[in-house]
């Protein structure tokens, strides 16, 4: 399968998500769910733009990089206002629930960065973005699964609002990778 094509599907795999776990956090308040829904809209949008820009100059392409580092930090912006919010106004979203919405994210997510895998190492850094960004969401899952597991023997908003701090923890450590590669591409052209 070629680059466009694999990226034109997780493009669409993201976007088709986040229309399901956006639904599924706002109905359960879940904040670790907010701040995955809104990372798979922003996955959506790498991939639409690394779409947009094949072809363009290695310069081009790494200052579109450094774009992107700042984009995988807006989930922790929104992660940030959603747990403030979970903690001026505690309630445990409901397991069940929880648990199955990330496994479904869980399922996309590794689709994704088994799809990109293979065009990571040889790829610039707009590819880079893409695959660290379903890498990451996919730890982020896992997490989730094990908050909702938790919840069901402990009533409490805590679980749920940990993930959600770690999913900003770990699109911070995937803007600082995006950035790294964008300014190693950007000294080659």
């Amino acid at each position: 399968m070629t680059l466009r094509k694999t990226v034109s599907i997780v493009a669409i795999l993201n976007l088709a998500y986040f229309f399901v776990e956006f639904s599924v956090a706002n109905k359960i308040l879940s904040v670790s769910l907010f701040a995955d829904s809104i990372d798979f809209l922003e996955d959506a949008a790498v991939n639409i733009l690394i779409l947009l820009a094949f072809g363009w100059s290695i310069k081009a392409r790494a200052n579109l990089g450094y774009l992107f580092s700042t984009l995988l930090l807006i989930p922790g912006i929104a992660v940030l206002w959603s747990a403030w919010q979970k903690f001026l106004n505690p309630s445990t979203p409901e397991s069940f629930t929880l648990g199955l919405t990330g496994f479904g994210a869980l399922i996309i997510n590794l689709t994704c960065a088994i799809m990109l895998a293979k065009f990571r190492k040889e790829s610039e850094s707009l590819v880079k973005a893409a695959y660290f960004s379903a890498r990451n969401d996919a730890l982020a899952n896992v997490a989730i699964i094990a908050a909702s597991v938790v919840s069901i023997f402990w009533t409490s908003g805590w679980p749920d609002l940990i993930v959600g701090l770690g999913i900003l923890l770990l699109n911070l450590d995937s803007a600082k990778e995006v950035l790294e590669a964008a300014r190693k591409e950007k000294s080659l052209s």
